[in-house]
């Protein structure tokens, strides 16, 4: 296919990402037809995947503006993907134009988009590397430029531990990356779970075993095991849409239904 302007000359087109699938599911434009293609396959298993990413990334935007109240102004948010409209950045430097935001991930598309889009913001960096490396990457000097370790930083993991299997030790990897963070810190998880839609979300799951990233589903209490010693904020782990909805009382019954969890936990 031919390569777009925006693309890395070393990208290999001929192979799904998981990023720029997510990108198509939010119906962003940054992706390709191998990406779309395999995207229509977990659609045909799981057709409302579209509307899981919306209330997942609502989840987002609820976590920055939680932890902006609580006086948090930097962020790191690792596995990011693309980062398109209503991002880390937009929430939190409307909400305070100090706010400093890090986007992490190992997608070449989703860090050159990144690159561009943030070319103008000085408060802002996308760099690209692993999550599953978080010393390397506190110890970048654009992450270290923006992010002071001795004041509190908000993680975002959304959405994107169950591409780390269970012999990567997550809940290992999350500890790690607590000890590098100061008193107040906040890391905040989202995660798909095979508790709810189950024949839907393992047929999509069954998909990605296909690609780089292979999805571990794992239950509501090993999803709760992976946020270790961080004290969770009310109201817990619970489903995504769940945790401190915009307007509780308008939440309908696929709220309930929602194949995925999440939390917040406070670093002591």
């Amino acid at each position: 296919m031919e390569r777009p302007r925006w693309a890395p000359a070393d990208l290999d087109l001929d192979r799904p990402s998981v990023a720029r699938v997510y990108d198509y599911y939010l119906g962003g434009s940054h992706n390709f037809a191998v990406d779309r293609e395999f995207a229509q396959q977990v659609l045909q298993a799981m057709p409302n995947v579209p509307q899981l990413a919306r209330e997942n990334r609502a989840f987002l935007r609820r976590v920055v503006r939680a932890m902006s109240a609580l006086g948090v102004d930097q962020f790191i948010d690792l596995g990011s993907g693309i980062p398109t409209v209503g991002n880390v950045h937009e929430v939190a430097q409307e909400l305070d134009p100090k706010a400093r935001v890090v986007y992490v991930d190992w997608d070449p598309v989703a860090v050159a988009h990144g690159e561009a889009i943030l070319e103008d913001n000085d408060r802002t960096a996308v760099i690209g590397a692993d999550l599953r490396e978080p010393a390397a990457i506190f110890a970048d000097e654009r992450v270290k430029a923006l992010i002071d370790p001795s004041r509190p930083t908000a993680i975002l993991l959304i959405a994107v531990l169950h591409f780390v299997p269970d012999e990567l030790k997550p809940i290992e990897l999350i500890g790690q990356i607590s000890s590098l963070l100061a008193p107040g810190s906040h890391v905040a998880i989202s995660h798909a779970s095979p508790e709810r839609q189950a024949e839907q979300i393992g047929q999509a799951a069954n998909l990605y075993q296909k690609t780089a990233s292979p999805v571990t589903m794992r239950s509501q209490a090993e999803i709760e095991a992976l946020f270790g010693d961080l004290d969770l904020l009310e109201p817990g782990v619970v489903q995504t849409p769940l945790w401190r909805p915009d307007v509780p009382g308008e939440l309908g019954p696929e709220a309930y239904e929602y194949p995925a969890y999440a939390g917040v936990g406070r670093v002591r």
